[in-house]
C-alpha cells in the first residue's frame, strides 16, 4: 500500500502510478520475435516463388507494367542507355522522370509499398529477387495468393488490378484506371507463355 501524501495545504494527494520503461531484455525478445516472423514469411514467399502459376502470374504483371528489374518510372524496356535505368540495387531507387513518381523495377513498386512489404520479410535491398518476393507479398496482402496458385486468374486479376494499374479487371473488362492496360487476352497469353495454367 503506497504511503499517503499530504500537500502543504493539508490536502490528501492520490498516489500516481509510476511509469516504467521496457526493459532491455523485453526489447531484445521482441526483436527476436520480429526477426523470426520475418524469416518465416520470407521462407513462405520463397516457396510460393517455386510454384509455376505464381511465377507466371508475377512475370505477367511485369510484362503488363512494361517494367524491368533495372528501370525507374518513365524508363523504356529495351531502350539502350535509357537515363531512367539504375544499377544500384542496395535500396529502392527513388523517383523517376516526372520527379514525383517512385514506381520502379519489374513490378513498378513505389517506395512506400517497398518499405511496407520489405519490412514483413526482413528485406533491405531492391534486387531482382527481392522484387519478385515483394510482388508475391503484395498478392498475399490482397488475399489472392491461393487463387494465383490454383490458376484462377480471373479472381486474382479482379483484386490485383487495384494495385497494378496496367492489369485488366478480368475477362472482357478494362483496367481500373485511366491509363493503358493489358487486355485479359494479352495477360493470359503472357501467363501461359511463362508456364502458367488456367483453372
Amino acid at each position: 500500500m503506497p504511503k499517503t501524501v499530504i500537500s502543504p495545504s493539508g490536502k490528501h494527494l492520490n498516489h500516481a502510478a509510476r511509469r516504467t520503461t521496457t526493459s532491455t531484455a523485453d526489447s531484445a525478445a521482441k526483436q527476436v520475435r520480429v526477426a523470426s516472423r520475418q524469416k518465416t514469411r520470407l521462407e513462405e514467399n520463397e516457396e510460393y516463388l517455386k510454384n509455376p502459376n505464381v511465377k507466371a502470374f508475377i512475370y505477367s504483371i511485369g510484362d503488363a507494367e512494361g517494367g524491368d528489374y533495372h528501370l525507374k518510372y518513365g524508363g523504356i524496356k529495351g531502350k539502350a542507355h535509357d537515363k531512367w535505368t539504375f544499377s544500384d540495387y542496395s535500396t529502392h531507387p527513388g523517383v523517376g522522370y516526372d520527379g514525383h513518381t517512385t514506381a520502379a523495377g519489374r513490378y513498378q513498386i513505389n517506395i512506400d509499398t517497398w518499405r511496407e512489404m520489405s519490412e514483413k520479410n526482413g528485406l533491405k535491398d531492391f534486387s531482382p529477387h527481392t522484387q519478385d518476393i515483394l510482388a508475391i507479398e503484395i498478392l498475399r496482402s490482397i488475399g489472392v495468393i491461393g487463387s494465383v496458385k490454383s490458376g484462377d486468374i480471373k479472381t486474382a486479376l479482379s483484386a490485383a488490378s487495384r494495385r497494378w494499374a496496367a492489369l485488366p479487371q478480368g475477362k472482357g473488362l478494362p483496367g481500373r484506371y485511366k491509363q493503358p492496360y493489358a487486355t485479359y487476352e494479352a495477360f493470359s497469353l503472357s501467363y501461359k507463355n511463362h508456364g502458367g495454367t488456367i483453372d
